[in-house]
């Protein structure tokens, strides 16, 4: 996995076919997508229960690109080396899952992983700077997490466009997850991320059967941008 800072799409497998997922995989690598995104949820740091390492090994082979797990648990430590063990090439920790991200971050590079750092929209920029030499990537939530298909919160622009500059030219991602969408990538891109989470965008209309609208939904967003 090398750094580069073209925008990449990254499907959520949120919004596939829970019953054909290896399929739906193979299936948006092959309509363009740059990496696959994982949300992984426990019913307790989020409302929502998704899946664990265990559905990550089973579609890690289907996978050719970028396998991009965000955790959305707490507390989150005694699962990295799990998911990491299961095939992450990214593994992302909320800010808020714990009193110790420092450490959390040290946990997930000690895997060979790239190490995420997630913050909600109520969370603010101001101890990432503290953290910057442990990230590989800065996920900002442009929706609570939890659940699929929310409406874009378009405060959190101007977090993507500070971020932007605390980085400067360290090789860090700026990965977008929420509400994107043609209208809004533009908006973020513009501001500086280069990583777009997006699910329902991509696999509205489409199906493993039926897989040309995942390409023009994620042509449409690639082109608005």
């Amino acid at each position: 996995m090398t750094f580069d800072r073209s925008v990449k799409i990254a499907p959520s497998i949120l919004s596939a076919d829970f019953a054909n997922f290896g399929a739906e995989c193979e299936a948006i690598e092959a309509q363009g997508a740059d990496w696959v995104h994982v949300d992984v949820m426990d019913g307790h740091f989020v409302p929502n229960i998704t899946f664990g390492p265990a559905t990550c090994k089973a579609i890690r082979p289907h996978i050719k690109t970028v396998m991009d797990v965000h955790l959305m648990v707490a507390p989150v430590d005694p699962y990295i080396e799990a998911f990491a063990e299961a095939g992450a090439d990214v593994i992302t920790a909320h800010m808020e899952a714990g009193p110790h991200i420092h450490r959390t971050l040290q946990a997930i590079r000690a895997t060979g992983a790239k190490a995420g750092l997630a913050l909600n929209p109520g969370t603010s920029v101001g101890n990432v700077g503290y953290l910057l030499d442990l990230v590989d990537l800065v996920c900002v939530m442009t929706v609570n997490p939890g659940f699929g298909g929310q409406k874009f919160i378009h405060s959190q622009v101007e977090k993507v466009r500070t971020l932007r500059k605390m980085i400067g030219d360290r090789p860090i991602h700026i990965e977008i997850d929420g509400g994107v969408t043609p209208e809004t990538a533009p908006l973020v891109v513009e501001a500086g991320a280069d990583v777009l989470v997006a699910g329902s965008a991509v696999f509205k209309g489409g199906s493993v059967e039926n897989p040309d609208p995942y390409g023009q939904n994620i042509r449409a967003i690639r082109d608005a941008v």
